[in-house]
């Protein structure tokens, strides 16, 4: 039987295994993510994060379609980082004035993933993630 310790501290009884990756460091990197996808156009990530980037921008890109304007900024916001791009602009302000009336005749297919190869380090694939024109 082990010897019942401390949790979560270095020592004779302490951490076992700890996940260093947890699931809301995961969300708050997808949330910059994709704040860095409608400031600046465009971003590479390996091809994991590029999947739910997509889903998670072309969700927003719908919410500007939306009647009720107020309620949709309002969901937007909650996911969307409160951050100026290098034009003055705010995020969410770039989403709903520009991305909005860009796609308002569009249905779905927002952005584009292209395989740019792979990361030097740990051989990931690496994906470029774009706006679609």
């Amino acid at each position: 039987m082990p010897a019942q310790g401390r949790k979560n501290v270095h020592g004779k009884t302490g951490v076992r295994f700890k996940a260093a990756y947890t699931k809301s460091k995961y969300e708050n990197m997808l949330r910059n993510v994709v704040t860095d996808l409608i400031l600046k156009g465009s971003v590479k990530v390996t091809a994991a994060v590029a999947k739910d980037v997509v889903s998670e921008a072309d969700r927003l890109v719908t919410l500007t379609k939306k009647e009720d304007v107020v309620s949709a900024k309002r969901q937007a916001a909650r996911f969307v980082r409160d951050i100026k791009g290098e034009n003055g602009k705010y995020a969410i302000e770039v989403l709903f004035a520009d991305l909005g009336a860009k796609y308002a005749s569009r249905n779905g297919g927002y952005t584009r993933k292209l395989k740019v190869g792979n990361r030097r380090g740990d051989d990931a694939p690496i994906v470029l993630v774009t706006w679609v024109d």
